[in-house]
């Protein structure tokens, strides 16, 4: 089970809801254009490929970054929790 932060800027409000509905398919809100997501590598794929097709690239930014299992241990949080916690995940249908 790989982990990553999707983040986003979208430029179009429709484009925008379209990524956030395909982040949520995938992972958890973090903030409004944060998603973190715990998926096989295979599902990672299919959600990347499914997102890079919604956005428009000359206008929008999209970027992953993986999480280590060790730095992704030293994630600090205050507040409301967000997120996956120890041991959660994350499946797409």
């Amino acid at each position: 089970m790989a982990h990553y932060l999707i983040v986003y800027d979208i430029a179009s409000p429709k484009r925008l809801r379209r990524i956030a509905g395909a982040c949520l398919d995938g992972g958890f809100r973090v903030q409004r254009s944060v998603f973190e997501c715990a998926l096989p590598e295979v599902d990672f794929e299919r959600l990347w490929s499914r997102l890079c097709a919604l956005i428009d690239p000359g206008e929008d930014t999209l970027l992953a970054y993986p999480l280590c299992g060790a730095c992704r241990a030293r994630v600090r949080s205050a507040g409301r929790p967000r997120g996956l916690g120890p041991g959660q995940s994350v499946f797409l249908f």
